[in-house]
Order: C-alpha cells, then structure tokens, then sequence
C-alpha cells in the first residue's frame, strides 16, 4: 500500500457516522507475549458507545458479532465477536472488553511484527446508532503513522483516542484533568500571550512532580502524564476563545486545527528528551561534563546524548570503551535504526523508549544492530519474557553512567 491510499482510506472512513479507535498496538494486544487472551484492548465505555447491546450487566459476558476489514492488509473480511467479560459483577476476577476472533498469527494485527504499530479502528454506525462494520488501517511504516497523526494529533504509546470529523473541538471543550491542570490564574501571565516552550513546561512539571523520594523510571512516567495535562490546559487557555469566537472560513479553521496539531507532534517529539535531561541534572551527572545534550559526535552527526561530553568523544585519546551515546524515541518500531550511524565512536548505541513491547523479530534485529533498549521500569512487563532480560532501566543505566564517570576521574 502507499501513502495515497492511506489518504484515500482516510478519507473514505471519515463522516459523521463513522467514529476512530486509534492506539499504537501493544505487546498485549498482539501474540508477542503468547498470551492466550490476545486481541486489541478497547476501553469498556468506548465498546458500550459503538456496540450499545453488550451493556447488559445482567447477562454474563455479552457479546456482538460484526464484520471486520484489515484494508491495509488486504485481508478478506472476518467476522469479529466484541465482548464484555463481566464475571467480576458476579464474584469472579475480570471486567474488561475486547475483540476476539481475529485468527490468531494470520491477521496481521495480532502479529507479533505488528508490535508497536500505529492503528485505526474505523467503526461504521448504522442508523439504530450500533456499528455494524469496522474497517482497519495497520500502519506498515513510521511514514504512514506520520500521515494519521497529521490528521488527528500524535498517539503515545500506553494512550488511545477517540476520533470523529468533529473532535478536534470537542477535544478542546472537554478535555480530561488530573491533578497537574492549571486554570489560566494559575499560569504565567506570559503564558496566556505567548505558548511557553517545551523547556519552560518542563520545568512547571518538576515544581508539581518534584524527584524527593520518587524512583527514576516512576518519575519518569508520572511527569510525562502531568506534563502532558500542563500542556493541554495552555492550549485550552489560548485556543478555545479563539475556537468560541468561531471563524469566518473553513480554510481558516483548518489553518488553525493544523497549528494545533502541529504543535501538539512537536511536543511529543521533544518531550520525552526533555524529561531524561531533567533527570539526569537531579541525579547528579553534569551537564556538559557528565553528559552533554545535543552535541556534534561527527560532521553533520547530533545524537541526543554523549557521555560524558563532546570534548572526550572528539579526543581520539580518550578510550572509546568510556565513551556511551543515549538516543531518545517515544516509539521505535522503525525509529531504531535511525540511530546506527550515530556516534561512529561507539559501536554499541543506547535507546530510551516508551513503546510497549516488540515481538522478538525486532528485538532480535535491535541486538544484531548492537542497540540496547532502555525502558523505564513500569513498561518492562510488556516486553516478551525472552527480551526482557536484555532490557536497562533509566536507573540502571545513569547508574552505569556513574561508574563509567567514577572510573576516569
């Protein structure tokens, strides 16, 4: 498939009765951890919406049928059971929903490769307000994924959405809070003028998440999500006067749903880079001698991170063992290879993540690659039991940042 299918695939999926699904698929949702229960998760107050029988508390595990297209696979159509396992309401352990019945290893979404993809549930509603038809998009490439998150706004790995032509402003009137969102009299005044930078929401992250006490891998995580609620309460404070003063075209509400979007995949891109330099400022490693953030390795050539510096990287006198490189990605399904040819000094290439897991096909083509996954200590059970050996921690790691610093001073 190319991209041009992709936009007309979009596009014929799109209307007024039609709602997205949208996640990047997790080890759990595929058969890359040999689980029995394998089947894209779907939140239990989403599936009620598009299946509005199965909300029947009074029988046990209710259950609908429907018709399911892979389109990017070419897959024949299959039909697909939406059930809600509610033996918890009588005594028992689960309470969840799902699809089942895809076919096991044969569909491509349950593929353990698929681990990590970007993916569209495209449900058809009929007229009664119950989906009848789901047509699926499994993005192939990281350039396809690019295509739908310049339609609907960036996907993080662990986090789903819910999409229809006219979400981008029900997005905005009725965002979810949590504890870290601000109201405008809690902002900087500048803030309300001008959208602060990536750096400067960090630092408003820090002040309500502060590191005393919190484990690395934790802190992580959980200034992630508060960063992320800082963020959308700036964009509500600016943007959602401008969208109640309305517009005078459409092509001026799509310029300014497109700023939205934009700066909302700019923030995902820089966030998580932004996160790990904070920490490794906390956990006491230098800047600039400990570690240095977006330095020159070689012409042309800028990883995220060196250890410790530039300086020692460029000093052909300084041993190469001593030396180490951390590139950031949120996802790496195909991301990883980006950075082989970075820091030709160093042969063996660190990776911070938040992906949920990856089959063991791609784990094993990361490890002939010589690149070493760091996944924060919360996301490690969602790799395959064979992979999960060969993981770092972010803590693991700075702690052998230390070591490596101790040892040439």
């Amino acid at each position: 498939m190319t991209l041009i299918d992709l936009t007309g695939w979009m596009d014929e999926n799109t209307g007024q009765h039609i709602i997205w699904y949208i996640k990047r698929l997790s080890a759990n949702d595929t058969l890359a951890n040999g689980s029995h229960q394998a089947g894209p998760y779907i939140p239990r107050e989403f599936l009620f919406d598009v299946f509005p029988s199965i909300n029947q508390p009074e029988k046990e595990n209710p259950d609908k049928r429907f018709d399911l297209y892979i389109d990017s696979h070419s897959e024949n159509k299959r039909q697909v059971r939406a059930i809600w396992y509610n033996n918890k309401l009588r005594g028992r352990t689960r309470n969840e929903t799902r699809l089942t019945n895809f076919g096991g290893s044969k569909s491509a979404l349950l593929h353990p490769d698929s681990t990590g993809s970007l993916t569209v549930f495209a449900f058809h509603k009929d007229v009664a307000g119950e989906a009848s038809v789901c047509r699926i998009w499994l993005c192939a490439t990281e350039g396809e994924a690019d295509l739908v998150e310049d339609r609907i706004g960036p996907i993080e790995p662990g986090k789903w959405k819910i999409w229809t032509v006219d979400r981008l402003e029900n997005d905005l009137l009725a965002p979810a809070r949590t504890s870290c969102w601000l109201e405008p009299n809690e902002m900087p005044p500048i803030w309300l003028k001008k959208f602060p930078s990536g750096a400067e929401i960090i630092l408003k992250t820090v002040e309500l998440r502060p590191a005393k006490g919190v484990a690395v891998d934790t802190r992580l995580m959980k200034r992630r999500d508060c960063e992320y609620e800082i963020f959308r309460s700036v964009e509500q404070a600016l943007e959602l006067p401008l969208i109640k003063k309305g517009f005078e075209t459409v092509d001026d509400f799509i310029a300014r749903a497109q700023t939205i979007l934009q700066r909302r995949k700019a923030r995902s891109g820089r966030s998580l880079e932004l996160h790990a330099r904070e920490i490794f400022i906390e956990e006491k490693l230098h800047e600039n001698i400990d570690f240095q953030h977006q330095p020159e390795s070689d012409p042309g050539k800028r990883p995220d991170f060196l250890f410790p510096n530039e300086a020692a990287y460029k000093n052909k006198a300084f041993s190469s063992d001593n030396l180490r490189m951390l590139a950031v990605k949120t996802t790496c399904k195909d991301r990883w290879r980006q950075i082989i040819n970075e820091a030709d000094r160093i042969p063996r290439k660190h990776l911070l993540t938040l992906q949920e897991g990856v089959s063991e096909n791609q784990f094993r083509e990361m490890k002939d690659a010589n690149v070493c996954l760091i996944v924060p200590q919360p996301l490690v059970s969602s790799y395959p039991p064979s992979v999960r050996p060969y993981l770092q921690t972010l803590e693991e790691f700075i702690n052998d940042i230390r070591l490596l610093n101790s040892s040439t001073k």
